[in-house]
């Protein structure tokens, strides 16, 4: 009985002495923290998601107050944020483009191909392990939602046919998704931006068409001059790159493309057309309007009454035909 009270009191002793030899470290090795750090911390929105570069929301307020990251660093926070960190430092900000992720695949399972059916672990680098992947298709998105869990927004969920849904209000642009994906399907663009390229594949014609009909095949059509006068979409490696300036601008090409790549998720109302004014394009074999119209059947030209012939049901509404037009028939 001795022996285990003496045990409890050394120690009690020795515990006392290591915690008062702590206690006097700590004063004596304190640093001193700055209070720009609290506070920028305190305005950020604490989902510690790692798309500014730093390993939490904490970490980051330090690398900014140290001149490591920017004061715009924080994608999930936008520019409230941003303003907020700037007045703390004060600093001017640069103000970023808001994001989104978009999924540049159309291929589900209505429109792509099997190789063979996976009953494998629920995770895209795991499937792909697996002969490269179910999907005959090499570059499709393999369904099995790693983006989903990624996102810590509840901004992707997987749609019925098999590929992610991304929901643009909650979607920050922080990147996870586009991190997580193996197939390398998402990518991050304006939030204004309402048409884009649903493919990634970047072999021809018939390689394509035999594993997806809505893949890209490469044709050229959509970055033709006729089709794209204002030259925002240009063929490279095999697959068309857009400049994502204003979405008018690209539609005549989008509209165009035989595969149906391109999502396009914006409507433009019908031009209108005056066929008083309109003389067929007098000493042309074909009126401008018509042969640069992309979309078929839209506008036709009446041999006998030498005019162009408008449905306005088919019109997508790129107004090719106004700037064409020398009569100013359209507006």
């Amino acid at each position: 009985m001795i022996t285990v009270v003496s045990s409890v009191i050394i120690l009690g002793v020795i515990g006392i002495f290591f915690g008062a030899c702590l206690a006097y470290a700590s004063k004596i090795f304190y640093v001193q923290l700055d209070p720009r750090v609290e506070k920028i911390a305190e305005a950020l929105p604490g989902a510690n998601c790692g798309a500014c570069g730093a390993a939490g929301c904490f970490s980051y307020a330090e690398g900014v107050v140290e001149g490591a990251f920017p004061a715009n660093g924080c994608i999930p926070g936008g520019k409230d944020v941003a303003a907020i960190i700037g007045e703390i430092m004060g600093c001017a900000v640069e103000e970023l483009t808001p994001m989104k992720a978009v999924v540049n695949c159309k291929g589900g399972h209505k429109e792509a191909r099997q190789k063979f059916e996976y009953m494998g672990v629920e995770d895209c680098r795991a499937a792909l392990l697996l002969s490269g992947g179910n999907k005959a298709c090499a570059y499709g998105c393999l369904g099995l939602g790693s983006c989903v869990k990624a996102c810590q927004f509840q901004a992707i969920e997987m749609g019925e046919n098999g590929l992610p849904v991304v929901y643009p209000e909650l979607c920050t642009g922080c990147g996870l998704c586009v991190k997580a994906c193996p197939r390398n399907v998402i990518s991050l663009v304006p939030q204004t931006q309402k048409i884009y390229l649903g493919c990634v594949n970047p072999e021809k014609g018939k390689a394509v068409k035999e594993v997806c009909d809505v893949g890209c095949i490469a044709c050229g059509i959509c970055a033709n001059k006729n089709n794209n006068p204002s030259g925002d979409i240009v063929m490279e490696k095999g697959l068309p790159k857009i400049n994502f300036q204003d979405n008018l601008r690209i539609l005549p090409g989008a509209t165009r493309c035989p595969s149906n790549s391109f999502v396009i998720g914006v409507t433009y109302h019908p031009v209108e057309y005056s066929s008083e004014k309109c003389d067929g394009c007098e000493g042309k074999p074909k009126p401008l309007c018509v042969k640069i119209c992309p979309v078929k059947n839209c506008l036709t030209f009446d041999g006998e009454q030498k005019k162009a012939v408008y449905d306005s049901s088919q019109c997508v509404g790129c107004e090719l035909c106004i700037s064409e037009c020398p009569k100013v028939a359209f507006k």
